[in-house]
């Protein structure tokens, strides 16, 4: 099934994403693209999949995208080198034990390249103290291949040996950012990649001074790493997972200057208008801040109209897209206030039709 993943087809496979992309936004008059590859294998930081009992067998699964046909996976190229030690680790250690493969259906894996790895068990059970019991031995087991710690869900229920987390440790331009990743919150998948985006980021706001708003801040990805170029940051995230790691990471990065606030970007534009008071700016004035650099790093719907409006408050707007059609739609609105005066293509995601990019628009 993976006959499409192999280093050899790399080059080709994204040079027709360059002219893809070339293609789709042929009606604008951009500049070159700058291009970040990827590794060819090991790239993918998470992985999910469904587990299969047939008699006394039991493997991953898959299914394919279009025939929707299931498939057994033995090992992920594009996963990194430590989940695939742990995929195959993991189903010979509870191969023969009822215990812990006994309605087990689901197998998530979350890895870093600070070589930390956690490990989510999704049953169709609840999991007794016994099932405990018998977690403790696999995380010491699998301890061997890597500092691991193990989740246990079932309907309604979720044990954690010991943490539910994992720290990240990026190099961007020399400098070292860690970063709490927590179980089922969204984070860069390829690391290698996400350092590359952060360092044209770095890059591109260099001595920009004055205070950057970013919306959707996530963990503080960006923010952390961008922190250095201005004097004050602040960020916005709706998920309080989110938030809370975002914290922990300002903490742990030794950071000063960054404050994050659990609001949404439609809810953050009300507040810039005047239009609704929120319990949770009462501690900020935003009639102090400086809006000249702006980052949005939206889901893949892109921005909505009023988010769209808000963006175009700033001098200098950073777009990072993960789905060039709404990228598209957004620019055409974008583009009858500010110029286009960067373009990068990032391949997150090789083998595959996604394309992350990154766009520098300052106003006209």
């Amino acid at each position: 099934m993976f006959s499409h993943i192999h280093p050899d087809n790399y080059d080709t496979q994204l040079s027709t994403k360059q002219q893809n992309m070339a293609k789709l936004f042929s009606d604008f008059n951009l500049p070159p693209a700058d291009l970040y590859p990827s590794v060819p294998l090991n790239f993918r930081q998470r992985a999910e999949f469904r587990v299969w009992h047939e008699g006394d067998d039991l493997y991953y699964i898959m299914f394919d995208s279009k025939t929707k046909q299931k498939f057994r996976v033995d090992d992920f190229p594009v996963a990194s080198e430590l989940i695939n030690k742990a995929m195959k680790a993991l189903i010979a250690a509870i191969k023969d034990h009822r215990e812990l493969r006994f309605k087990l259906f689901q197998v998530d894996f979350l890895s870093t390249l600070s070589g930390e790895l956690l490990i989510s068990m999704l049953y169709h059970k609840q999991l007794a103290e016994s099932w405990q019991t018998e977690a403790v031995k696999l995380k010491a087991q699998l301890s061997r291949i890597a500092p691991v710690d193990i989740i246990g869900r079932a309907k309604k229920q979720k044990i954690i040996l010991d943490k539910d987390y994992v720290m990240e440790s990026l190099n961007v331009g020399g400098k070292r950012y860690v970063y709490q990743q927590v179980e089922n919150s969204f984070t860069q998948p390829n690391a290698g990649v996400n350092e590359q985006m952060l360092l044209w980021a770095q890059q591109a706001t260099k001595n920009a001074g004055g205070d950057l708003i970013e919306l959707y801040c996530g963990n503080g990805n960006f923010s952390i790493a961008l922190a250095e170029n201005f004097d004050r940051v602040l960020g916005t995230e709706i998920s309080k997972t989110s938030v809370r790691s975002a914290q922990i990471n300002i903490s742990e990065n030794n950071i000063k200057n960054i404050d994050i606030v659990r609001m949404s970007s439609e809810e953050f534009s009300q507040a810039m208008n005047g239009e609704r008071k929120f319990r949770r700016l009462e501690d900020f004035d935003l009639t102090a801040y400086n809006y000249d650099t702006v980052l949005v790093d939206p889901p893949r719907a892109g921005l909505d109209v009023d988010s769209v409006e808000l963006v175009r408050r700033f001098n200098k707007i950073i777009y990072i897209s993960c789905n060039p059609e709404t990228l598209k739609e957004n620019l055409a609105l974008l583009v009858d206030t500010h110029n286009i005066d960067n373009f990068a293509l990032f391949d997150q995601f090789p083998y595959t039709d996604h394309v992350e990019a990154g766009v520098i628009l300052t106003r006209k």
